[in-house]
């Protein structure tokens, strides 16, 4: 077991690299399934999700071999494997990513309902609805989902749910459209910008995919699709991590490799509470100029302000002398870190969708438990500007979205550290 210590009140200053995005990693890993011969993918983070979908890659015939950096060598050497195991697969949700090609290049398929953060009921409806408008035969049970084609055939499909578009069910409806026969559209397709990297993936190994980055994609079904040599996109939820912590710090710090273009809602929010943000095209700096303003933050899909911050800067905003309102319109139930932040002494009522924040003139440092991968960094922001020591437990969330955090923070001279704790052997 593993925990992570923090002294806080210290400033974050210096600047900080951004690397690939987990959300836009593991989709591109799993389309790999489509292509004939070898892909090299780039800029692939160290994650234990990026680990156990190379586990289940394997599991399912594809070969991947790290090259060093963030390359990944991917090439299938058994086209005949269909089912993912069990204990891989729910261990993360973008698993289900396995569905779409496995159905499109093997005609059939085998996956565990799949598994990830815990916050609430977030269910595949619209993952299904898309493959069987498809022609695919999907049956459910025992915890699996059983599906099957003769061929996948182009259809018009409305992929849009009662939060919104689905992110990782527009991915697997589009790889699974890109080897189908005729012309799909998409409507009310995602835009996350981890969505059209996965489109611009596709169209390297030869699919015909337009309306990139739209709500409306259209896919051109080809025979077959080839290996190609990519490089993923940048991790914005990383960088808006780092540029939150910056800010409500006091800091002054610079995160490189960032697009400022993809966090377009977190700079204006940051900038109405009175951080100061600057930016070029690859790296953005925050500094706090001022004591933290309350504001009113609501979640939406992309360009809205993204729910993968939404714990994130709740921790800034329970700083702010005054009320602040985060209503979250995509995952309603997604307020398990508020909880910890009250045993840390901040002062929030949740209310339906809505968490209600009154500042707080500090924060102290406390024993906590990270409940998903986004609340465990929320935790350690709380730490970085709690007074004393804030120790978190359950850190192996953390270790599925962001690599090597805290040696990251230490770099920017924040008083983190991670430890190995001996489990108490019963006797």
């Amino acid at each position: 077991m593993e925990k992570i210590l923090i002294e806080g009140g210290v400033p974050l200053k210096g600047s900080v690299e951004v690397f690939g995005a987990k959300n836009a990693a593991l989709p591109i890993l799993f389309a790999t399934i489509l292509a004939g011969g070898r892909s090299i993918i780039r800029n692939v983070p160290r994650l234990t999700d990026v680990t156990n979908t190379v586990l289940i890659l394997r599991e399912l015939g594809v070969g991947c071999e790290r090259l060093g950096g963030g390359e990944i060598a991917v090439e299938t050497f058994d086209p005949d494997p269909c089912a993912a195991d069990h204990d891989l697969v729910r261990k993360m949700r973008a698993s289900v990513c396995a569905l779409g090609p496995l159905l499109a290049r093997r005609r059939r398929a085998k996956i565990p309902m799949p598994g990830g953060c815990p916050f609430g009921h977030r269910p595949i409806d619209l993952h299904l609805k898309g493959l069987e408008a498809l022609g695919a035969r999907i049956h459910v049970e025992h915890g699996f989902i059983e599906a099957e084609t003769d061929q996948l055939k182009g259809a018009h499909i409305l992929l849009s749910g009662p939060n919104g578009s689905t992110v990782l069910g527009t991915a697997n409806v589009m790889m699974a459209a890109a080897l189908a026969k005729g012309m799909t559209v998409i409507e009310a397709a995602a835009c996350e910008p981890e969505v059209a990297d996965l489109a611009r993936f596709l169209n390297a190994m030869g699919a015909r995919i337009q309306g990139i980055g739209t709500r409306t994609l259209e896919i051109e079904g080809v025979e077959e699709l080839r290996g190609a040599d990519y490089r993923i996109i940048n991790d914005r939820i990383e960088a808006g991590t780092f540029m939150i912590a910056a800010a409500m710090t006091g800091g002054d710090a610079t995160i490189e490799n960032a697009q400022p273009e993809l966090l377009t809602a977190v700079i204006d929010t940051l900038r109405s509470m009175g951080a100061e943000v600057t930016s070029e095209a690859n790296w953005i700096r925050v500094r706090r100029g001022q004591s933290p303003r309350p504001v009113d933050v609501t979640t939406y899909p992309y360009p809205g302000f993204p729910t993968d911050l939404q714990a994130q800067i709740m921790v800034y905003l329970c700083l702010a002398e005054g009320r602040s309102v985060v209503t979250e319109r995509v995952y309603p139930d997604r307020f398990m870190h508020v909880a910890e932040l009250v045993r840390m002494g901040a002062n929030i009522r949740k209310e339906g969708a809505a968490a209600i924040i009154t500042g707080v003139r500090e924060l102290s440092g406390a024993p906590v438990m990270a409940s998903d991968l986004r609340a465990s960094a929320c935790l350690i922001l709380a730490g970085l500007v709690a007074k004393g020591i804030t120790e978190i437990g359950d850190v192996f969330h953390l270790d599925r979205g962001y690599e090597r955090i805290e040696e990251r923070l230490a770099g920017l001279g924040a008083h983190i550290r991670r430890e190995v704790t001996q489990p108490i052997l019963a006797v």
